[in-house]
């Protein structure tokens, strides 16, 4: 059992010839009552003040892991976020892209479509010109063969140029 301060004032001596002065003893004891009750305080504060430094250490150490937790956590979402942003980016070019791919197929069907109808009225000119020269060529022919035989033509071309058709 640790001594205190009122086992020191208490402490009593036993009384021999030629010992110390009883005075000079009790003024000694009672200095070191007086010391020893100081240490004991000042232990009794540092004591307290461990105390409450052990407490904002736990205080500090469960703030360090929470704000490790929120970087954590703030890191996590910055990815998830660097994540889904890269997937809508991924799905908006895809979307573009397949956007851009139909409308290049549908003006390669316009140019096709365009083309065939150039071809279809190419083929008309050539049937219209083959049936107008073939008209020519008979009217040609029937004026060579009504000049050849001394006979007028009749119809339309039998007229004099000069004269305006009624």
């Amino acid at each position: 059992m640790p001594l205190t301060p009122l086992d020191i004032y208490n402490k009593e001596f036993r009384r021999v010839l030629r010992g110390y002065s009883e005075d000079e003893v009790n003024e000694f004891l009672d200095q070191v009552v007086k010391d020893y009750e100081a240490v004991l305080r000042e232990n009794e504060e540092l004591k307290a003040g461990a105390a409450a430094a052990g407490e904002r250490l736990e205080q500090y150490r469960q703030l360090e892991e929470t704000l490790k937790n929120t970087l954590v956590l703030a890191q996590s979402t910055a990815d998830e976020v660097k994540v889904a942003a890269r997937k809508e980016a991924d799905a908006i070019i895809h979307e573009a892209e397949g956007k851009a791919q139909r409308i290049l197929e549908e003006a390669q069907a316009q140019v096709r479509a365009l083309e065939q109808e150039l071809e279809r009225l190419k083929r008309e000119a050539d049937v219209f010109r083959a049936k107008l020269k073939s008209l020519l060529e008979s009217e040609i022919a029937l004026l060579d063969s009504g000049l050849d035989a001394g006979t007028a033509p009749v119809g339309p071309a039998a007229q004099p140029v000069d004269q305006p058709v009624a």
